[in-house]
């Protein structure tokens, strides 16, 4: 047994956590970048608090999800603004545009040097500047990850910045952060949370640790997620989500993922969707895909097995099949109006480049078997 596993160098859970994660913010230097999304309300509460704990800050905004220039916008600023280290507060974009900031703040050159897939990949040499992740949403754990999802809409693609520095110095998921959030962004981002805790179970990269965080976040996204998105200010609800998508970003961050997200990442690129909408119009047909093509190839392959005991927790069945695991999830995402990728402007005639541009994403070197072009265009179909 041998695996490699990394994460955040602390980490804060519970309601109340924002306040005890500010006052250690110290350490880190005397001023902070603030790195924000576009929830004016959330935003205030956190000025309100940062104040409170008097620490010196410059805020940085971000709308939509980042990108080449919005980065490199982002790393001027905290250049000009001698900032020591970095709060990223919001959703998985947000905290993604904070961990490449403060990677580029450090890095001589362009991000796109340091890209994957379309860039030079050349690795990150300088430690990046300090970094609090404070997540608003429960989906993406990109708290506990060492790369940032970055869109490069002239390549049509969405590609990681990488490296283990870029894990956050401390990360403080507080679900009180997350009360009232919006039904359909706890649908997508409670899908995401999902997706993240199957794939890396399912991965041949999984390993007896990522196992363990990946069982518990199945069973609390199958236990609360619907009801977080029935009723916003349930916090029990919300507590298990915030701990689901912790448990995600813990695995996939030492297991990898798949092709939901090697598929969505193209997605995303090529029509500006919301990335947590487009995994959870994929997930349940990758559920089933992977499960025919592993029966048909690899017939003694025991990751059947694991889409068993996944589809026993979903739904809460002792003796289920792999069927059930998957008609529970078309069930749900039916219950909780997802959108079909039609919506997004997806269409047919996209469907080869989607299929071979997404063979060749970071993503989906963990999925469990080789998908062949006609099966992920026979996904993106079924998630029309």
């Amino acid at each position: 047994m041998q695996f490699d596993f990394m994460t955040a160098g602390r980490i804060l859970f519970g309601s109340g956590s924002l306040d005890t994660g500010l006052n250690s913010a110290g350490q880190f230097g005397k001023k902070a970048f603030v790195v924000t999304g576009k929830s004016s309300r959330r935003t205030e509460t956190l000025f309100i608090r940062l104040n409170k704990c008097d620490i010196e800050f410059e805020n940085w905004a971000i709308y939509g999800e980042p990108d080449i220039q919005s980065i490199s916008r982002g790393v001027e600023a905290a250049r000009n603004g001698k900032c020591d280290y970095v709060i990223a507060f919001g959703g998985g974009a947000v905290l993604d545009a904070g961990k490449a900031i403060a990677a580029m703040v450090s890095n001589p050159g362009k991000i796109l040097d340091y890209l994957e897939v379309v860039g030079n990949g050349k690795p990150i040499i300088t430690p990046p500047l300090p970094i609090i992740a404070i997540p608003t949403t429960s989906g993406t754990g990109s708290e506990v990850t060492r790369n940032a999802v970055i869109s490069v809409p002239e390549n049509g693609v969405k590609v990681s910045l990488r490296h283990s520095m870029m894990l956050p110095r401390l990360a403080v998921i507080d679900p009180e952060l997350t009360i009232s959030l919006p039904a359909d962004i706890t649908a997508f981002s409670g899908m995401d949370a999902l997706t993240q805790v199957i794939e890396p179970y399912v991965s041949v990269k999984a390993n007896p640790m990522t196992d363990q965080f990946c069982r518990e976040g199945i069973c609390r996204a199958a236990k609360w997620l619907e009801k977080a998105y029935t009723d916003g200010n349930n916090i029990e609800a919300r507590e298990g989500m915030a701990f689901a998508s912790l448990m995600g970003g813990l695995a996939l961050a030492n297991a990898g993922l798949g092709a939901v997200h090697g598929l969505a990442g193209v997605i995303g690129g090529r029509f500006n969707a919301p990335h947590g909408a487009v995994c959870a119009a994929l997930i349940a047909e990758v559920f089933k895909m992977n499960i025919v093509a592993l029966q048909q190839r690899y017939p003694e392959s025991t990751i059947i097995s694991r889409y068993r005991e996944i589809s026993r927790i979903l739904t809460g069945d002792p003796s289920a099949d792999v069927d059930l695991g998957y008609w529970w999830l078309i069930d749900l995402a039916l219950r909780m109006k997802i959108p079909r990728l039609g919506t997004y402007g997806v269409n047919r005639q996209a469907f080869p480049e989607i299929a071979q541009q997404a063979k060749a994403s970071s993503s989906m070197k963990g999925n469990p078997i080789e998908l062949t072009q006609l099966e992920l265009e026979q996904i993106l179909e079924c998630s029309m």
